[in-house]
């Protein structure tokens, strides 16, 4: 599983975009929390978490794909216990279920549950990968994706639902989702959307979305009061932004969370335009770095796998950044690589080294 010869194909345009994103992320939650005593600790835990994803990467890479792909229905048992583990003694955040507190670090399962569910669908599609496209065949994989967004679910976890479901739907279409089906999942997942709104969210979710609809202009707290200072550090940062540590609305702590969710508007204050277009670049390029990966790959296995993660990367950052600039209510999503979250950088780097062991096997061996 690690011969040397596999890794003269290692993908280290990638692996240096993703150091150099973590990086930066580092020094932007440095200057995030500055002047808060009780998040001061929050950059030197970060480095921890990079510096054992950094470890993850290389050991994920030198074991076979296909040997996680076959490895997949212990782990996809294992996340589903992990999640109800937490149901019952999680931790609580912002009213949710979200965490298992060990004692040294917290753990956020559903984070590792992604990628689960990543490798579970591309180990099903890649093994009916000459099946007819029926109904029975969707069907099948939405039950793989749902047994584990179900249990997310009831955290509740809505945001991280939707991102595995789009998982599902974006790796059912590039195996040959016929377009009869599309109409009818989108019609299907309209209808249950408007249904679950009024009868299966929590009440602080459905806030969010109302205050996206109608915005109170005068609100001083809550959602609104939020995004609005989002908006106001991402527009005073102009082109070449505040400089380094010098954003008043970072600084002065008039925005929330702007070491996780709101970290892009913290950027674009003290960066501007053209530090936040760069940051999207360097996230943009990591997604294509994967995408090649999955167009260089061996098997229908090594393609759906990297094709899921470029996926997972993409939503969760287009997710995020919508929301730092308004186009889509509050969703707690985080901004990959760069916001604050040992589980969440552990979670994307386990996915880097998966679509690393891709693109290192993706010619035979010459002997």
């Amino acid at each position: 599983m690690f011969r040397s010869s596999y890794w003269r194909h290692f993908d280290f345009w990638l692996l240096g975009m993703v150091i150099l994103s973590m990086v930066f992320g580092i020094a932007m939650i440095r200057s995030a929390i500055a002047g808060n005593e009780t998040l001061a600790e929050l950059p030197s835990r970060q480095i921890t978490w990079a510096s054992l994803g950094f470890v993850v990467i290389l050991i994920v890479a030198g074991v076979d794909y296909r040997f996680w792909g076959g490895a997949v229905k212990w782990m996809y048992f294992a996340i589903v216990l992990f999640l109800l583990l937490l149901y019952f003694i999680g931790g609580a955040t912002f009213g949710a279920v979200r965490w298992i507190e060990t004692g040294l670090v917290s753990i956020q399962p559903t984070e590792l549950a992604k990628i689960v569910v990543i490798l579970a669908l591309a180990a099903y599609f890649a093994r009916y990968y000459d099946e007819p496209r029926t109904w029975f065949w969707l069907l099948r994989s939405l039950l793989i994706a749902g047994g584990i967004a179900g249990f997310i679910y009831i955290q509740p976890n809505l945001s991280n639902v939707i991102v595995i479901l789009v998982i599902w739907g974006a790796m059912a279409w590039i195996s040959g989702l016929e377009w009869r089906q599309l109409i009818v999942i989108l019609l299907v997942g309209l209808v249950l959307g408007v249904v679950a709104f009024f009868f299966f969210i929590e009440d602080y979710q459905q806030a969010r979305i109302v205050t996206f609809l109608f915005p109170d202009p005068d609100a001083r707290h809550g959602a609104t009061y939020n995004v609005l200072q989002a908006l106001t550090a991402l527009g005073s940062g102009g082109w070449a932004g505040r400089g380094y540590g010098l954003g008043t609305q970072t600084q002065l702590r008039f925005m929330k969370v702007r070491h996780t969710d709101f970290i892009f508007s913290a950027i674009g204050e003290e960066f501007g335009f053209i530090g936040a277009v760069l940051v999207i670049a360097m996230i943009g390029f990591i997604i294509y770095r994967c995408l090649r990966a999955a167009r260089l790959a061996r098997d229908p296995l090594g393609t759906l796998i990297s094709y899921g993660v470029a996926i997972l990367i993409f939503f969760q950052a287009a997710v995020n950044i919508a929301v730092n600039l308004n186009l889509i209510p509050v969703t707690g999503l985080p901004l990959p690589f760069i916001s604050y979250g040992g589980s969440g950088l552990l979670s994307l780097m386990i996915g880097i080294g998966l679509v690393e062991s891709v693109v290192m096997r993706h010619k035979p061996l010459d002997f």
